[in-house]
């Protein structure tokens, strides 16, 4: 029986397909015709055309497999692509997991964030049991990826053995949309006129293609797991990447008050977009008032996931921008 990845053209579900298929698995892969391709290019994958939208394509692609790992999304904070996010986060999730439950689909693993869990509104480490009580912030990245993930859980309720995970802020090669790792370029390139009090939890994207293929070995079917690494503020951050690249951090501290309203004024009158992560639009500004640190240790303990050093995941992002002439 063959495996089916949904997103594989995507950063995360490139790796899990290169992973997959160096294990010797029959693998077919879900994507648009319009989709950037050079990550899975040299992989032996048998390509089904359509989308999460397409009822049809999710049928097709579906037929002959026993295993699925739903990694196509769309992760943004920009407004204009709020609607698209309700509609992949959500809908599409719906649909390849009702396709996935008529098909008999043997174990699904389903990709979500650490921006579905939230936060310990207390300050401390968030972890799988932590309730997510963002709503209010009205920023849409969370709250489709958090509503997509509870429709890929009350599947498992109705006999899909489902299991989610719950990857953090990740990096390494291959994020040919320059997704999660723009906040990395853009240090480089001396965009940041200063920094917040943000925070994150940053992990290489190596490693959470393992997890997931721990997760479909291993995981308990209506669990999550949450595939992070190394917490920083973003002020340690900015000291890390210092030491790295030699490039010196931004000295100045932005007051949260001021940075939103220069985001608002920036990204919402003058209709400027950044790229993700990049701390400057209005719903990365909202975020910053909040300590995003995670554990891993369920992941750890019942998976095996072993995350690697995030030093060297750095420099391999660093490489693979030069490599791919980002650095310019």
């Amino acid at each position: 029986m063959a495996t089916l990845v949904t997103g594989a053209t995507g950063f995360i579900g490139s790796h899990i397909t290169s992973k997959l298929v160096e294990r010797g698995e029959q693998v077919k892969i879900l994507l648009r015709r319009s989709s950037q391709t050079s990550n899975i290019d040299d992989i032996d994958v048998e390509r089904v055309y359509g989308d999460v939208l397409d009822v049809d394509s999710i049928n097709e692609a579906l037929k002959g497999c026993d295993t699925l790992y739903h990694t196509a999304g769309v992760a943004s904070f920009r407004k204009e692509d709020y609607q698209k996010m309700e509609d992949i986060n959500v809908q599409g999730t719906a649909n390849i997991m009702n396709a996935a439950l008529e098909a008999g689909i043997k174990k699904v693993v389903h990709t979500s964030s650490i921006a579905s869990i939230g936060v310990d509104l207390k300050g401390g480490i968030a972890n799988e049991d932590t309730k997510y009580e963002l709503d209010s912030l009205g920023v849409k990245y969370l709250d489709t990826k958090h509503r997509g993930e509870n429709v890929a859980l009350e599947f498992s309720k109705k006999g899909l053995p489902v299991v989610v995970v719950n990857p953090a802020t990740v990096i390494g090669t291959g994020d040919i949309y320059l997704s999660s790792t723009a906040f990395i370029l853009w240090f480089y390139k001396k965009k940041y006129p200063g920094y917040m009090d943000g925070t994150l939890n940053m992990v290489d994207v190596e490693d959470v293609a393992e997890g997931h293929i721990l997760a479909a070995e291993k995981g308990r079917v209506g669990e999550r797991y949450i595939l992070g690494n190394e917490n920083y503020t973003l002020l340690e951050l900015f000291k890390l990447l210092e030491e790295l690249t030699g490039v010196a951090r931004p000295k100045m501290k932005i007051p949260y008050f001021m940075a939103l309203a220069s985001g608002y004024f920036v990204e919402r009158i003058l209709g400027l977009s950044f790229p993700n992560y990049s701390t400057m639009d209005v719903d990365s500004v909202k975020l910053s008032k909040f300590r995003w640190h995670f554990d891993s240790t369920k992941a750890i303990n019942e998976l095996g996931y072993k995350p690697t050093d995030i030093k060297e995941s750095i420099k391999n992002t660093l490489t693979w921008f030069k490599e791919n002439g980002h650095l310019d």
